[in-house]
This record gives structure tokens, sequence and C-alpha cells, in this order.
């Protein structure tokens, strides 16, 4: 009896030390934890120190830095003040505000803008080397490439012209500016076309801008068409060209800024009238001749054109 009870006492001590073992095994798989993570924080504590101290090597922080108003001032501040004065007429204080852009920030469209107003001054080499610049800079300006169009077309360049309007309308297409229209590209290279005496290709100029849905129809492109097809010897298309031409300005005369402007579309509408009686005698429509020579004379008599009146009477005596 005596060894069973010693064999209880026994048993419990045994389990006690059983039971501390995993206690301890814990505390150490905590410590080692503790440990790889202090060693992980502290090589990326060392990766951004080195980062840190290598970006202030190559980019150090300026130091002494005087912060002028003329530092604060950007290229658009420069542009917004030339537009300014050009809408009021000082082109020259313009390009001096220019001058600065292109300094702040010598890039396409500045270099297109200031070329516009040295077109304005006349000082067209200035201009030519301004937009040489813009489309160096983007090949695909179309602004830079329509403005070189119209200073070569001053020049009387024309071939030259028109390259530069069909570069203007291949960089419209792929990335087209709010500035520029299909339907007013079209129409210019119509234009040059017709002075290229390309009687063909501008008539299907002509035709292409009149189809576009932007911008607004110019009586001018009706016009230049029906001269374009006068050429052709096709005179029943140039009649119905007039006669639109003229609609035309019946329907924006009212709308014209000025006085001025609403007697030169009067007189443009006059002379149409003129040239569209002497292609209907052509075709043989004497009463269609006469219409539009009283057409005319009654343009002539609102426009106190004494000139034109004693013309346009002679004309309709003769048909009489």
């Amino acid at each position: 009896m005596k060894k069973a009870k010693n064999t209880k006492k026994v048993q419990p001590a045994t389990k006690k030390i059983v039971a501390k073992e995993p206690c301890c095994a814990s505390s150490v798989w905590s410590w080692t934890i503790y440990v790889y993570w202090f060693i992980i924080l502290f090589f990326i504590a060392i990766t951004f120190y080195i980062i840190g101290r290598s970006h202030e090597f190559l980019h150090p922080a300026p130091r002494n830095v005087v912060v002028t108003e003329e530092a604060l001032i950007q290229p658009d501040d420069y542009i917004a003040s030339a537009k300014e004065k050009l809408i009021a007429g000082n082109i020259e204080e313009a390009i001096t505000e220019l001058n600065a852009a292109v300094d702040a920030n010598a890039s396409s469209n500045l270099y297109a803008f200031r070329g516009e107003a040295y077109m304005q001054t006349g000082e067209y080499q200035k201009a030519l080397e301004d937009f040489d610049s813009a489309i160096e800079i983007d090949g695909m300006n179309a602004v830079a490439f329509y403005d070189r169009s119209l200073l070569n077309t001053r020049l009387e360049n024309y071939e030259a012209a028109l390259a530069d309007i069909n570069n203007a309308l291949a960089a419209q297409s792929m990335k087209p500016s709010d500035i520029l229209n299909m339907r007013n590209l079209y129409a210019k290279r119509g234009q040059l076309n017709l002075w290229l005496k390309n009687w063909q290709g501008a008539i299907a100029d002509y035709t292409n801008s009149l189809a576009r849905s932007e911008g607004s129809v110019s009586a001018n492109v009706y016009a230049e068409r029906a001269e374009a097809y006068t050429a052709m010897g096709d005179y029943e298309s140039a009649v119905n060209d007039y006669t639109s031409a003229v609609r035309i300005i019946s329907e924006q005369i009212q709308a014209a800024p000025t006085q001025e402007e609403r007697e030169m579309q009067s007189s443009n509408a006059m002379a149409y009238f003129e040239k569209s009686a002497a292609l209907n005698l052509n075709l043989g429509k004497t009463d269609a001749a006469k219409t539009d020579l009283e057409s005319a004379f009654a343009i002539a008599v609102a426009l106190n054109d004494e000139e034109s009146i004693e013309r346009i009477q002679n004309l309709i005596n003769g048909l009489n």
C-alpha cells in the first residue's frame, strides 16, 4: 500500500514538467520573430537613407534662390497679354510679349503665334523662320502649316503654298486643331488650285469644302467654283454656282458687322449677276440673261454706283 501511494505522488510532478515545455518554446519563437522584423526594418531604413542621399547628390536642393515676379510669370500669361495687344492693334508690343513667352518655353504653338504677328507687320522672313521652327518642333502642327501656306501665298510662291496646305489637311485630320476646320482648308486649297489653273482639282476641293458640316458656307466658294466650271466650259454648272453665291449673300448680308461689309457683299452679288448673265447669253438664254442684268442694275442703284448703273443699263438696252 505504501508503494502505491509513492507512485501517485511522482505522477503529478511529471505532469508539471511537461506543462512547462510549450511555454518556453513559445517564448523563444516570439523573440526570434522580433529579431527578424528588427533586421528587416533596419535594412529598409538603410535602403531609403541611401536612396535619399543619392537623390540629393544627383538633384541638390537649390540654395539662396531669389523668387522674382518675372520668375512667377508663366508663358500662358505672356500669350494672354499678347492676344489682348494684337486685338488692340499694338502688334509691336504683342511681339515683345511673345518674345518673352518663347524665351520661357519655346513651344511649337508659340512660334506659330509669333510668326502670325510678324506676318502682320510685314516681317516675312522672321515669320517664315518662326513657322519653320514650329514645324520642326511639331511636324503635326496644322496651324503652322496653314500659316506658312498663307505666307507663301503672299509671296506668290503658290507651289510651296499648295504643299503646305496639303500638309495642313493631313495634320488636321490626324491631330485636329480647334483653330482650323476642314471646310476652310479645302476652300483654301481650291483657291490655290484655281490660281494654278488646275480646274478639276479646284472643283473637287470646293465641292469637298461645301460638303463639310463645320463652319459656315462662304459665297466665295460657290463663286470661285463657278470660275473653274467656266474655264472648263461647263456654263450650266457655273450659272448654278453664281445663283447659289447670291443666295448665300442674301442670307448673310444682314449679319454683316459694318455698313462697309454689307456694301462689299452687295457689290460682289452685282458682279455675280453680271457674270451669270454673260454665261446665260453663251447658252442662248436671253431672257435669263436679261433677268440677271436687271438684278445687277437694282443693286447698282441701291449702292449709288453711277459707273455700274451706266454700264449695266447699256447691256440691258443691247438685249432689248
